[in-house]
């Protein structure tokens, strides 16, 4: 788990409760995580109906959060307001709006637990607001995680529930769904429904459940590629013909895209070691392994043209110089152009 949402979070098992938290960044998971337990946790059952308000940025201007933030609980010690989509409140950047918000942060109702979901971006530190706010709340910015930290976040929420999962498992989930953390964890509950407490969750068993085909996926092609395995890669490719709905061209050029885009830089890297790439290239440790195998298949010269190669295939897959091409044979060129 992140440090500073499992910070908040443990305050909060606690029952240690801040007038107000300011959840902001590009990885709504945690903002969500936290506003949730709030939710779910601050308050008895019997006293939320009373006491806990739910509003959406969109729809409520600074003076009508406010408004709600500075009346006082009925029947209860404290009571709480919930503002989701905060980015959206419509004088958040007006003067008017910010003066409103900076007068109550800077003297919040004690018995208010007022909680700011500010998704997909931060507050602009260049104004009053976004300068102030951080120092006047309980303030998180969550920024996508790195690749190298998506194994420890599965093997996390896995054991958390009381599960296990193999280190193959964990690989192919997080290459498969990539950073996106709230679909990661809908993949893997996914998975576990219906797992038996001591089961110990395989590959086989991701890749069925998330809809990965067992036989022929993009895992099993970049694993032919990086190797040139020239048949292999046949028996993927017309597999992928045969199910294009299932495997769209776009995605497997961006996720090839992304490989050769690292590998790029690998090739620069002074520590070419498995922790020195995990490090510099900031992968998970099971893919590691490709990495060293390709830079062992591919010179400089050739990474460097099979970025190329992707850029144009992707071009043409989205209707740029297509020509008569369809998708499986702008795919069947481009792989085969990439291994020699």
């Amino acid at each position: 788990m992140d440090a500073s949402a499992k910070k908040i979070v443990d305050r909060l098992k606690a029952k240690k409760f801040d007038p107000v938290y300011l959840l902001q960044g590009e990885e709504t998971y945690y903002i969500d995580l936290i506003s949730n337990y709030i939710e779910a946790h601050a308050l008895s059952e019997s006293e939320k109906s009373f006491n806990q308000i739910v509003l959406y940025g969109k729809d409520a201007p600074v003076n009508v959060i406010l408004t709600n933030a500075k009346r006082f609980p009925m029947m209860a010690e404290r009571q709480v307001v919930i503002v989701r989509e905060a980015q959206d409140i419509p004088d958040l950047q007006k003067e008017s709006g910010t003066k409103l918000l900076l007068d109550y942060l800077s003297r919040p109702v004690p018995s208010t637990i007022l909680v700011l979901c500010h998704k997909h971006k931060t507050l602009d530190k260049r104004k009053e607001l976004g300068k102030k706010a951080e120092q006047l709340t309980t303030s998180a910015t969550f920024k996508k995680p790195y690749e190298s930290h998506l194994p420890e976040f599965v093997a996390t929420y896995v054991s958390d529930k009381g599960f296990q999962m193999e280190d193959g498992a964990i690989r192919v989930l997080t290459e498969y769904v990539g950073n996106d953390l709230n679909r990661l964890a809908n993949e893997i509950d996914k998975v576990l429904i219906g797992a038996t407490i001591n089961e110990v969750i395989t590959s086989a068993k991701v890749m069925a459940l998330v809809g990965i085909s067992r036989e022929y996926n993009i895992f099993e092609l970049q694993k032919a590629l990086i190797a040139k395995e020239t048949l292999q890669l046949t028996k993927v490719l017309n597999y992928f013909e045969g199910n294009v709905k299932k495997n769209p061209g776009i995605p497997l050029v961006a996720f090839l895209f992304s490989f050769f885009s690292k590998l790029l830089i690998a090739v620069s890297t002074p520590d070419r070691s498995e922790k020195g790439l995990v490090t510099a290239l900031k992968i998970s440790p099971y893919a590691v392994k490709d990495y060293l195998s390709a830079l062992r298949n591919f010179r400089p010269d050739q990474i460097i043209r099979n970025v190329s190669l992707l850029k144009q295939a992707d071009l043409k897959l989205k209707g740029v110089n297509v020509g008569s091409e369809d998708e499986s044979q702008i795919l069947k060129e481009l792989v085969f152009k990439l291994i020699f």
